[in-house]
């Protein structure tokens, strides 16, 4: 398997401490930048409110397979949790996308470390990617 980043994230979190511990909390605005060969991907994409960005959390742990959540002391697998510490540490996350500029995107609610390598972008659809009545017993905090 090979992997291509696409990009890169320029963001204002400098330190994996700094980066909020989920993007959609945040307000900050940070820039896509998509390598030029793959600028025409982003054919119409600015007739999308929110995309998906999967990117590489270059900075993680990828020996951890267990580990604590911000809502328990309890540890748990990584494949149970959003954690950026796992083997493949592959990170997701949903933000709104402000400005389009030729190959490069303004969006709010990344939680990415500057630097981190673009691995791909999809569109969100509310009606594909919501799931009203999923379950997670181990959170306890709301994220709305």
């Amino acid at each position: 398997m090979h992997l291509k980043h696409i990009g890169i994230i320029h963001s204002p979190f400098l330190s994996k401490e700094s980066a909020p511990r989920q993007g959609r909390k945040s307000k900050e605005v940070s820039t896509i930048e998509i390598f030029s060969e793959f600028a025409d991907g982003l054919k119409h994409i600015e007739e999308v409110s929110h995309l998906i960005v999967l990117y590489w959390g270059h900075l993680g742990d990828r020996n951890v397979l267990q580990g604590k959540t911000p809502f328990s002391e309890k540890p748990i697998g990584v494949f149970s949790s959003r954690s950026p510490q796992r083997p493949n540490p592959i990170a997701f996350c949903v933000v709104k996308l402000l400005k389009r500029s030729k190959n490069t995107l303004k969006v709010e609610g990344i939680d990415a470390v500057d630097g981190s390598p673009l691995l791909d972008i999809k569109v969100y659809s509310p009606e594909i990617d919501c799931v009203a009545k999923a379950e997670n017993d181990w959170i306890e905090n709301d994220f709305s």
